[in-house]
């Protein structure tokens, strides 16, 4: 008899329906399934067996044969154990004629146990949202993932074992729907506030800017100044993500198997990998191309510490995602799209000693140990940051000091939050969600140099050498300046300041 059932799979983060179809014939007793399955799902014949079995169902001594549709897209993951399981009992005529209507509008999803439980499984939320633009009206997914399909607010049913699925389909036992329960979570951490960092003005005002308008940042200081407790600090000034935003980032948790209780993911996420990371760890990729820390920051921030200890070849493949704000993993058999909008802010040391042109205390690294360490960022990467920010020592006054310095981190958010409305307000309608996102377009229209602009954007390139790239990143730091403080237009004072963020071109690190 032959038997088609619906299931779900997924291509890089992007779902896609898979028809499930079982052929059982004579012939010797086995079980062979077709349709570029990989090794987890080869596996599946073991699992579904003994599941099929353990739930008090006969599992055919004949020939069985399994087809994952469309044949010529790879199929990963255990999420095929339950709808293999489902083909192979309605091919066998274990579950009753009543359930032929159910089975053509229900897709299957779910891991089994030998037991014929039905288990977690990733990548649920991609899945579902490709079924949703599909005529297939229910889904049957795992019991544990239920808050992650409920989040779409679709006709998705909960189920524990086969079955309780079987009887669902034979109109025996109603299962629940999945629905998301919402969180009231304060999504800002309480453990941390700008308000703890001493003195770095500059840097807290220049983080408040990045933060404001997505803008990357280089922190420059020797040891002990405050760079990494700055950039910990980052995420807290940030604004809320839209429901658009959080989908996208909860989708990409989900298909890395890191979503925590199968919740929407609300707060911006901030990575933080080791220097030792690889590049495939950092951008994506592997057989089965998976998201990496680039894809992983979507919507949020990347930290990188000790930058250029990180190996030089896998600092350049940030060059496309810092441009493009995705990127592209290509093999030879398919080529798989991560988006990669993320806000970089990266942390060095001035020479590999720490202590360059540090004011109590002697640089020990010669000419040629510096020229060495800083030539491991290239000058296009640097190209692509928006703020450098040299950090001094804090001054023991400074240190000591019991009384708050600075603002606290809801009243610079508070500040950031109206600056980012702005800024909705002047994309809507585009994808474009911050000021360092605008397409070639929307900058002519926007970042128009105020009288007497152009003098001070000609002086700047002749004297630090900028490039066309930097002078538009210019600008659009001085556009964000420009909405904090609530102005229609870009004035020259916002470029000023805005050049003074720009150590790096002014050289003040190599002296």
């Amino acid at each position: 008899m032959l038997a088609k059932v619906w299931s779900l799979g997924l291509y890089g983060i992007e779902g896609f329906i898979v028809s499930v179809e079982v052929d059982v014939s004579g012939g010797l007793p086995n079980v062979f399934i077709v349709g570029l399955p990989e090794a987890e799902v080869k596996e599946s014949r073991e699992r579904v067996v003994a599941a099929i079995k353990n739930s008090g169902f006969d599992f055919p001594l004949k020939r069985v044969t399994i087809n994952l549709g469309p044949a010529e897209v790879k199929k990963t993951g255990t999420h095929f154990d339950l709808p293999i399981a489902i083909g192979l009992l309605a091919a066998t005529g274990q579950i009753d004629k009543s359930a032929e209507a159910k089975l053509k509008n229900t897709a299957f999803v779910g891991e089994l146990g030998l037991d014929g439980s039905i288990r977690n499984i990733r990548g649920l939320l991609p899945m579902l949202m490709a079924l949703k633009q599909n005529k297939i009206k229910n889904a049957v997914v795992p019991n544990s993932n239920g808050k992650e399909a409920g989040i779409l607010q679709m006709s998705s049913f909960k189920a524990s074992s086969i079955r309780e699925v079987v009887d669902f389909l034979e109109n025996k036992v109603e299962l629940s729907q999945c629905e998301y329960e919402e969180e009231n979570a304060d999504l800002v951490s309480p453990s941390v506030d700008f308000l703890e960092v001493r003195g770095q003005k500059l840097a807290k005002r220049a983080l408040e800017i990045a933060a404001a308008g997505a803008h990357n940042v280089l922190l420059i200081g020797p040891p002990g100044t405050g760079k990494s407790m700055l950039a910990k600090r980052f995420t807290t000034i940030l604004d809320n993500m839209s429901f658009d935003e959080t989908l996208e980032v909860t989708k990409i948790y989900s298909v890395c198997g890191k979503l925590k209780e199968n919740t929407l993911i609300k707060k911006r996420p901030f990575r933080d990998p080791h220097h030792t990371a690889s590049a495939i760890a950092l951008t994506g990729g592997g057989s089965n191309p998976k998201p990496g820390e680039v894809s992983l920051s979507h919507n949020g921030v990347l930290f990188l510490d000790e930058l250029p200890e990180f190996p030089k070849s896998n600092l350049e493949v940030l060059r496309q995602p810092l441009e493009n704000f995705e990127i592209t993993v290509s093999r030879a058999k398919n080529t798989v799209c991560f988006p990669a909008k993320f806000t970089l802010i990266a942390a060095m040391n001035p020479c590999p000693c720490g202590y360059l042109s540090h004011p109590d205390r002697d640089c020990t690294c010669t000419p040629v140990q510096v020229r060495r360490y800083r030539s491991k960022i290239s000058g296009p990467l640097l190209d692509r940051i928006d703020l450098s920010i040299e950090l001094s020592p804090v001054k023991y006054e400074e240190w000591q000091s019991t009384s708050p310095d600075g603002e606290s981190s809801q009243k610079i958010r508070e500040r950031i939050a109206v600056a980012r409305k702005i800024q909705r307000e002047r994309f809507a309608g585009s994808t474009t969600t911050a000021n360092a996102f605008m397409t070639s377009k929307e900058f002519r229209t926007y970042c128009k140099l105020p009288e007497g602009g152009g003098e001070i954007m000609e002086t700047a390139m002749k004297k630090f050498g900028l490039s066309a790239r930097s002078l538009d990143k210019i600008l659009k730091v001085a556009r964000t300046i420009a909405d904090i403080e609530n102005c229609p237009d870009i004035k020259r004072e916002h470029l000023m300041e805005v050049i003074q963020y720009r150590s790096i071109d002014r050289g003040m690190v190599y002296e």
